[in-house]
């Protein structure tokens, strides 16, 4: 027997998906839907909580439950840049660039290869898609202070791009892992996405031709709107074959 959540997923999800429900559109209250529904108002946020994973609906503290807007899918393809994506034709997603200095603690210690306490320049990157929030990327170079004329706002890709290309040699090796992770409470906010939503954690280390790292960057992106390809070129002929 389909339980009663299930139900209510499946009706709500039918009316967003067919426009009954508008893109925007505030949900009528938890107790309007559990008293139309003839459910308690556990059962009726467990319903919500399905939509909200997958992306549908999205609730704002203080607000209420809306229908959201369906967010551009971008393909993360990693490489020599660590915000490149590639996606279709739309108009390119926004970047607000915060520049800080800080000092080298936990995780970063070990990412970056450096003493703990070691100067770093960190660059907080919140990508959007018009007004609403599309992904989180964290960016970590060795050495500080931050540049004095780096903006602490909207900043074009390109221009922070070669911001970061004058404050470290290119990388000539990049290792990128890839894991599926529910985001961190902090996360969740920034992004504006359900704590049930999966992310893409993508951590990418770029090192240069010594060994030595260059740079480091966290990337956030969740699971409704991003997917990670990676291209391989396997090598041709077998490996010491002689002429």
């Amino acid at each position: 027997m389909t339980s009663r959540r299930h139900v209510i997923a499946d009706d709500l999800r039918a009316q967003i998906l067919t426009g009954r429900l508008k893109a925007d559109e505030r949900l009528p209250s938890e107790a309007q839907l559990a008293s139309r529904y003839r459910v308690s108002t556990p059962t009726l946020r467990n319903a919500l909580a399905a939509l909200q994973s997958e992306g549908l609906v999205e609730k704002i503290h203080g607000k209420g439950n809306f229908v959201r807007y369906p967010r551009r899918k971008i393909t993360y393809v990693g490489g020599d840049r660590p915000l490149q994506t590639r996606s279709s034709d739309e108009p390119a997603l926004r970047i607000s660039v915060r520049a800080t200095s800080l000092l080298a603690h936990g995780q970063l210690v070990g990412l970056l290869k450096v003493p703990a306490n070691s100067p770093l320049t960190e660059f907080a990157c919140l990508n959007h898609e018009g007004e609403s929030p599309h992904s989180l990327a964290r960016v970590y170079v060795p050495g500080g202070p931050a540049p004095a004329e780096l903006p602490n706002g909207p900043l074009c890709r390109l221009s922070f791009e070669a911001k970061l290309a004058a404050l470290r040699p290119p990388p000539a090796e990049i290792q990128e892992r890839v894991s599926a992770r529910p985001p961190t409470p902090e996360e969740a906010a920034v992004l504006r996405i359900s704590p049930a939503l999966a992310v893409l954690a993508i951590t990418r280390v770029g090192a240069d031709h010594t060994g030595r790292v260059v740079e480091a960057a966290l990337l956030v992106l969740p699971g409704d709107r991003a997917d990670a390809l990676f291209t391989t070129h396997p090598m041709t002929g077998k490996r010491g074959e002689r002429r």
